[in-house]
């Protein structure tokens, strides 16, 4: 089993540049099966889930060449309509082919996905947002059968009862091609998808109202060539404030788009965090121990639930007591017991986490249940006196680009082994 190990009680110090955001890169990746032309795709990070994507799409016909994490992407044919098991299984945004596959073949078969046990995040909206396209579905084997009627899929009202980040990114990839108008309404907010919807308007696509909860779309009869950079991880971006404010460092942080993380940094200042920014750049200043918080998850643009795991190793060494509640996956505490093991008090009442702050951590040997935890527990290793192994790393690998390389270079002690 892989894991990684870090002698704690340390200081970071130096630079730390931002990579592009895997949320966005997956559902960009899978909207370049919707054409036969070349898509350029510039700042793709280098994960184990974009290598997941990429090798799923190249099982359904597309040629991928990389160089210096810019990718050229071309899908003259569709060669299968079906995304395997083996291939699907590993992360969740694999079932992201579905809105391509069925808008430009008119069939798809996609294997119910996997991904991180954080809940049951069931796909029943992506459903539904293919039948109101006038898309027939059926389920068998493990796997969505999707199949247009014969007059092709055409523009529609989409209702969605809750929001959903994966169920807009498929319905507006499988809107661009069908026949006139297509209305989203409680539409995802979040920057991945307007992400998703700049790079289909340079693709020729016609998307309006992405960042609003209605998001209007006219559909055109073909996409073409296009080039678009992704945008840098707002979560990457907040997870290294984080680290820099649980080790009371000196830390510069570039490529921020402080325009999606103002939820954050809203808590950070409630916080105290010393810091000041310059342009896409954060420079962290010594702090001493921040003040305690009480918040929520939300969906965009509250604060993300992908930063949770995070905030609450952070409160951890804040004085006095934290409340966190966690509201968009029922499953996401997981991590919490390993805090605990390291010396964390940290107390599960329904939704809700307690954290008791001023926490001394001691190195222990933990295990990582997802990734959002994985990056938690090497936060609380930077901090922890001793030595610190975290098995499973590989949800970490599928999230952080050369995390360890990058805490190496500000002056971390971390080594992988197996």
């Amino acid at each position: 089993m892989n894991f990684i190990s870090i002698v704690g009680n340390c200081k970071l110090k130096g630079l730390i540049e931002i990579s592009g955001a895997k949320n966005s890169a997956l559902p960009i990746l899978a909207s370049a099966l919707l054409t036969d032309k070349v898509l350029c795709l510039k700042n793709i990070p280098k994960l184990l889930d974009v290598e997941s994507m990429i090798s799923l799409i190249g099982s359904l016909g597309s040629k991928v060449k990389n160089k210096h994490n810019t990718y050229l992407l071309e899908t003259k044919k569709i060669s299968s309509c079906k995304a395997d098991y083996d291939l699907v299984r590993k992360m969740r945004a694999s079932f992201l082919v579905l809105g391509p596959l069925l808008a430009r073949e008119g069939y798809a078969e996609v294997s119910l996905p996997g991904g991180c046990a954080i809940g049951t995040r069931p796909v029943d909206m992506h459903l539904y947002a293919m039948k109101k396209l006038g898309a027939n579905i059926s389920i068998s084997d493990g796997y969505v059968r999707a199949k247009r009627k014969i007059k092709g899929l055409v523009g529609e009202k989409i209702a969605f009862s809750k929001i959903s980040v994966g169920a807009t990114e498929n319905a507006i990839m499988a809107a661009v091609l069908a026949k006139g108008e297509t209305l989203i309404e409680n539409a995802a907010k979040e920057p991945e998808v307007i992400d998703l919807c700049n790079c289909l308007n340079a693709m020729g696509a016609n998307i309006e109202g992405m960042g609003s909860n209605k998001i209007h779309i006219q559909g055109v009869t073909n996409l073409l060539s296009a080039s678009h950079e992704v945008i840098s991880d707002r979560i990457e971006a907040c997870t290294y404030i984080i680290a820099a404010a649980i080790t009371n460092s000196k830390l510069t942080i570039k490529k921020v788009n402080f325009n999606y993380i103002n939820s954050f940094m809203r808590v950070m200042d409630k916080m105290g965090l010393n810091y000041s920014i310059n342009k896409e750049e954060i420079f962290i200043e010594n702090n001493v121990k921040l003040d305690p918080i009480k918040i929520k998850t939300e969906e965009y643009p509250g604060f993300p639930t992908d930063l949770q795991a995070q905030l609450m190793t952070l409160a951890c060494f804040s004085n006095g007591i934290s409340e966190i509640e966690e509201n968009i996956f029922e499953n996401r505490f997981m991590h919490v017991p390993e805090l605990n093991r390291l010396g964390a008090n940290i107390e599960i009442k329904g939704s809700k986490a307690i954290i008791l702050g001023n926490r001394n951590l001691f190195g222990a040997e933990v295990m990582a249940t997802d990734l959002r935890a994985s990056v938690s527990l090497i936060l609380a290793a930077l901090k922890a006196k001793g030595r610190t192994k975290i098995n499973r790393i590989y949800h970490l690998d599928r999230g952080y680009e050369n995390l360890d390389y990058k805490l190496s270079s500000c002056g971390v002690n971390i080594k992988r082994g197996k």
